[in-house]
């Protein structure tokens, strides 16, 4: 009787527990016998159970707060090294999460287990030195969008480029869970007027910084309603102070609110593509504070930060960033979106170009494959 496979994975936030937890369901469809032991959150519980612990307390986000948390992602790291080694994995699988991930996966290396990173680190953004190091430390990289498998080519290390995970996300959900216009309506009581989609991030810093100006920019539209994505983390309490007359907010419905928008305002991130996916033409905002925008201005190496753009190596949605970032010019895009007809299309047409570039799906199937023949 062959051995029961064992899987530990490490993802650290809500997207990696979103992608990890189809990866896993995959994978049990492949081989039901496998044991996962993970680090993840709600969504990969759901699927088995093993949670080492929560991403609810492990997302830090920008330099300061990494800082200031130093102390917990070192007692992290430490005991992270000693429950891998006590559960004895066949494989290491690891999902974004740099800054975590990649210590483990050098430590990983040396301790001889095999280690399998789905979804790279954004070294072509910046600190493109790391890829030496990814390169030495990683058995399998699976990349998930078009460009990242010729960046690694520059650098001689053979990945493969699975497609991306958001197509069959948004397939299933088109299947499974789409709500039509009315029945969105009545469940949030909401109005008749066309929706401005408002996605301003999951965090209660990024949101503070930049729903204000979002909404102020929205604030002459008497057409439509306002509609904000509220981040699962936070409750109704922390937004009250920011809406204005014609919003509301609604949370866990990100996907049933973009199928119903006319335009989105949407922070920068993994909602830029999300938003594209959905056909709905956006502007990206983006604003931290001066002191990690001024950090970040030096390190980073790309053109753009919405990954529509980058993906498709041009502006097809504009991007407003830090001083940018404000209601006049906001307004000045939106009302581009909403009343020039050859704007939007041109915008749809690329967004047709860009399902193209990112694959015909099954990134989770083809990693789950691929894992289990090689472990």
């Amino acid at each position: 009787m062959s051995k029961q496979k064992r899987i530990y994975v490490i993802a650290g936030e809500a997207s990696g527990d979103l992608h990890a937890s189809n990866l896993m369901r995959a994978v049990l469809e492949e081989d039901n016998s496998v044991d996962f032991r993970y680090w993840g959150g709600d969504k990969m519980m759901s699927v088995q159970e093993g949670c080492v612990k929560h991403i609810k307390d492990l997302a830090f986000m920008g330099f300061l707060e990494v800082i200031k948390n130093i102390r917990t992602i070192l007692g992290n790291i430490s005991f992270c090294k000693k429950d891998i080694l006590a559960y004895k994995p066949d494989a290491l699988l690891l999902v974004d999460y740099p800054g975590f991930n990649l210590r483990i996966a050098e430590w990983a290396k040396k301790n001889n287990i095999k280690v399998y990173y789905y979804i790279s680190p954004q070294v072509w953004a910046w600190k493109q030195s790391r890829v030496h190091k990814i390169k030495k430390v990683v058995d399998e990289m699976y990349v998930i969008l078009p460009f990242e498998k010729q960046f690694y080519k520059k650098f001689d290390f053979d990945v493969t480029f699975v497609g991306h995970p958001l197509i069959d996300e948004i397939e299933r959900f088109n299947r499974l869970e789409k709500l039509d216009f009315e029945e969105f309506k009545e469940k949030n009581k909401l109005n008749s007027k066309p929706i401005i989609a408002v996605l301003p991030g999951s965090r209660k810093q990024e949101i503070a910084k930049k729903l204000p100006i979002m909404l102020d920019a929205l604030s002459i539209y008497d057409d439509y309603q306002i509609i904000i994505a509220g981040a699962p983390s936070l409750d109704t309490s922390f937004y009250n102070e920011f809406l204005i007359e014609n919003s509301k907010i609604i949370f866990g419905q990100t996907y049933n609110l973009l199928s119903h928008a006319s335009a989105g305002v949407v922070t920068s991130g993994t909602a830029t593509l999300e938003t594209a996916l959905f056909n709905v033409p956006e502007v990206v905002c983006y604003k931290s504070s001066k002191f990690s925008y001024e950090i970040a201005k030096r390190l980073i190496k790309i053109k753009f930060i919405s990954l529509v753009n980058l993906i498709m190596d041009k502006e097809v949605v504009k991007e407003l960033i830090q001083d940018d970032c404000s209601p006049a010019k906001i307004r000045q895009e939106m009302n581009k979106i909403l009343n020039d007809k050859s704007y939007n299309d041109q915008m749809h047409n690329s967004y047709d170009e860009l399902v193209k570039k990112l694959g015909s799906g099954g990134a989770s199937k083809k990693v789950a494959q691929s894992l289990l023949k090689t472990i």
